[in-house]
């Protein structure tokens, strides 16, 4: 059995507008949009990035050790997921810009790829990435 790290990165989100929904309950998922909950709203999830676990743990050992940005990757061995959010863009940006130089060439690539998704947050603070462990 193999294990895979994936990161997937909001791509879009829409209104789940199915025809069975009568018009009164239609009326509580528009008010709820508009004083900003989801009810109704599917999240659309892509791919954007994936490691092997034994190599996604290598990885993260390369941030600094006791550090906020270390424990919040470590939450995905923990708990089998992690969501990651305009709120923790500064702390992980700045925990893998200083670890690049201490990482093999394939890790300084998955870092580049994290600080570009952490970048598109930034730019629009309605994406967010989901981490999971998946097992095959």
């Amino acid at each position: 059995m193999s294990e895979t790290v994936v990161f997937s990165q909001l791509s879009r989100k829409f209104i789940d507008e199915n025809d069975a929904t009568p018009d009164a309950a239609q009326q509580v998922v528009y008010y709820s949009l508009a004083i900003g909950h989801h009810l109704g709203v599917i999240d659309c999830l892509e791919a954007a990035l994936s490691c092997p676990w034994s190599a996604y743990l290598a990885w993260i050992a390369t941030l600094e050790e006791g550090s906020t940005a270390r424990r919040k990757m470590e939450g995905v061995p923990k708990y089998g997921e992690i969501v990651i959010d305009a709120n923790h863009i500064a702390m992980l940006a700045n925990a893998f810009d200083a670890a690049i130089s201490r990482q093999t060439p394939e890790q300084q690539a998955w870092s580049k790829t994290l600080l570009g998704m952490l970048h598109d947050i930034h730019q629009e603070s309605a994406i967010y990435l989901m981490v999971r462990r998946l097992r095959d």
